[in-house]
């Protein structure tokens, strides 16, 4: 079948350009790329990436990340290889750089998902191929870029939009936040103390509000923080690797959990977002979740579209 490629919307600035974190992408970038999401859900079975190959290295386990990466390579007519550490030399000592100049000699991309977002970095320095951040410590692009897929089908709109983040103050919270002040949001995070943003991520959250018209907020109350809320998300609260804390977070989170009589406080059409997987009677109840409210299938779906408009506009 032969490609479609040059029906779909996109400009080819983008072609070799690694995805480590929103901080390295413009707002128009971010846009164009929402605009070929769009486009993409709506024609699914393009074949504009035929012939071409995406190496995916797993250091952490996945399901949605896995899944759609996959998935969206072979609807646009490539094809992805799964690469577990414990299957690869990278699992037994080799060095990042000898990986990524190796792959990079095999395959069109790559999409790795790990611990530490130096190793995302060091592999994109070596690699002459696109390096896509599938998640690390630090960040979550991808699941980021969904998440405002969402809000933008949910509302309408961006600028001027409410989201609040409650939890912790992780990988998913740290690309939302980025993302939606860039795009001129209104971002609040709650979270107890001691669960903060990172305060150098809050620093240029600060800044890139200001450059959009957006806002952020620490807020520790979240009722305060929901108030208006047009957006409510959250996340476990202990996340892969914190399994030993579990119980403490636990005690700690009391009072977060997003449940019906906190988003009572919101707006009436609030949106609630979740990345999942998620814990239901911990951070939220079922009642939310699977409520009228909830967006979380649609946000889950919805990063099949934005891997797929990623994968188009890099490789």
């Amino acid at each position: 079948m032969k490609s479609n490629i040059a029906s779909l919307p996109y400009t080819l600035t983008l072609k070799g350009r690694d995805l480590v974190t929103w901080l390295d992408y413009t707002v128009e970038e971010v846009h164009e790329l929402l605009k070929l999401s769009q486009y993409l859900k709506k024609n699914p079975r393009s074949k504009s990436l035929e012939g071409k190959t995406l190496g995916m290295i797993f250091e952490k386990s996945s399901t949605r990340t896995r899944v759609s990466f996959e998935a969206g390579m072979l609807q646009m007519g490539g094809h992805a290889i799964y690469l577990n550490s414990r299957d690869i030399q990278l699992g037994r000592g080799e060095s990042i750089e000898d990986t990524a100049r190796v792959l990079s000699s095999y395959v069109d991309g790559i999409m790795i998902r790990t611990f530490e977002t130096e190793k995302v970095t060091q592999l994109a320095s070596f690699s002459s191929v696109p390096v896509i951040n599938g998640l690390c410590d630090t960040y979550h692009p991808c699941q980021a870029l969904a998440d405002v897929l969402t809000i933008l089908e949910t509302k309408g709109t961006l600028k001027g939009v409410k989201v609040v983040y409650i939890g912790d103050g992780n990988n998913v919270a740290h690309s939302f936040m980025i993302l939606c002040a860039k795009l001129g949001m209104d971002v609040v995070v709650s979270c107890p103390k001691g669960y903060e943003p990172r305060e150098d991520i809050i620093g240029k959250t600060v800044d890139l509000a200001l450059e959009s018209g957006g806002s952020f907020t620490l807020n520790y109350d979240p009722v305060e923080a929901v108030k208006g809320a047009d957006v409510v998300y959250t996340d476990v609260w202990a996340s892969m690797g914190q399994e030993q804390e579990a119980f403490k977070r636990l005690e700690d989170f009391k009072g977060y959990q997003v449940n019906e009589e906190l988003l009572d406080h919101a707006s009436s059409d609030v949106t609630f977002l979740h990345c999942l997987p998620a814990h239901r009677e911990e951070e939220v109840t079922a009642a939310v979740i699977d409520g009228p409210c909830s967006a979380v299938f649609q946000q889950a779906e919805n990063r099949l579209h934005v891997q797929k408009a990623i994968l188009q506009s890099v490789l």
